[in-house]
């Protein structure tokens, strides 16, 4: 296709805008909806992925250490661990900072302060906090630990416990938990997706069949089909275009004022998130929208090519 049929179908097409007005109006407020319900859920899978993360963060694995543990051992340990690829980091707690901790937790509690006061010597050990790249790796690092040649099998004498047994009902919980909501949150958007599309190429099929005569014409005088179906692919472009920066522009305040009033109760900024991410989702709105009202009139005007 040379240029200058390109640039008739451009101009046709934008003629057609033009001249269907409310209709134009009505098609572009539709795939407007359609793409603010896929924004929406841009955002909310952000939102749930952030709260998985708080809660995966939350969960560990802890070593405590006899009082009497050697810090040079407990070191050891550390390192040995820290080698492994799937944990992702390893905390030390000395034992004076574990008992300013504990004081500062039972901090409004007289008795339990006095009587600590009253103890000759710290009775709090050592620990190492165990953070795995995801909550289903525990189970593999603690095996590790547990093994004929790990950790806790060389270090018997200075290993008070592992709290993992006591912990994994509520790793296993969580797995499930983060498994479930990743799969129902995919279905959600599947489904959401599929309903917007279809709500999409209806109201665009709408604006078709307006036009539906000049397409019967236009296969009379012997048109090719892609100059029949050019100008309406670039009717259905314009519409996803201008959808998309109605929709990027009314995400600003929305995301402000959720970033304002609901940043506590969802667990992030979503304005924040909107402006750091805004190029990634510039890109993803504006494509959908484009492609969206491009595939929503091909397929709309091949009905009529068929006849």
């Amino acid at each position: 296709m040379s240029f200058t049929d390109t640039k008739r179908i451009i101009k046709s097409g934008w003629i057609n805008f033009k001249r269907n007005g409310i209709v134009s109006v009505a098609a572009v407020l539709v795939v407007t909806i359609t793409l603010c319900v896929l924004t929406g859920l841009i955002f909310v899978q952000a939102v749930l992925h952030s709260s998985l993360t708080e809660i995966e963060n939350k969960v560990d694995v802890t070593m405590y250490f006899s009082t009497s543990a050697p810090e040079d051992r407990i070191m050891s340990v550390k390192t040995s661990l820290e080698s492994l690829p799937e944990v992702a980091f390893v905390t030390f707690t000395s034992r004076e900072d574990a008992i300013a901790v504990f004081r500062e937790r039972h901090k409004d509690d007289y008795l339990t302060l006095q009587a600590l006061d009253e103890l000759d010597d710290n009775p709090l050990g050592a620990s190492l906090s165990i953070k795995a790249h995801d909550s289903a790796q525990y189970d593999s690092i603690v095996k590790f630990i547990e093994g004929d040649n790990g950790p806790a099998r060389m270090n018997t004498n200075i290993i008070d416990k592992i709290n993992y047994h006591q912990n994994k009902l509520v790793i296993d919980r969580l797995n499930n938990i983060i498994a479930g909501a990743r799969t129902l949150g995919f279905g959600i958007t599947l489904v959401l997706i599929i309903i917007a599309i279809i709500i999409t190429f209806n109201t665009i099929r709408l604006t078709i069949f307006i036009s539906r005569e000049e397409i019967g014409v236009m296969r009379l005088v012997g048109a090719a089909n892609k100059y029949i179906r050019g100008p309406f692919m670039v009717e259905g472009i314009i519409y996803g275009f201008l959808s998309s920066i109605i929709t990027l522009g009314l995400f600003f305040p929305i995301t402000l004022w959720f970033g304002k009033s609901m940043t506590t109760f969802l667990g992030m900024n979503l304005y924040t998130y909107y402006m750091q991410n805004f190029f990634q989702i510039f890109l993803i709105v504006v494509v959908s929208g484009v492609v969206l009202g491009a595939l929503s009139s091909f397929l709309a005007v091949h009905k009529y090519l068929r006849k």
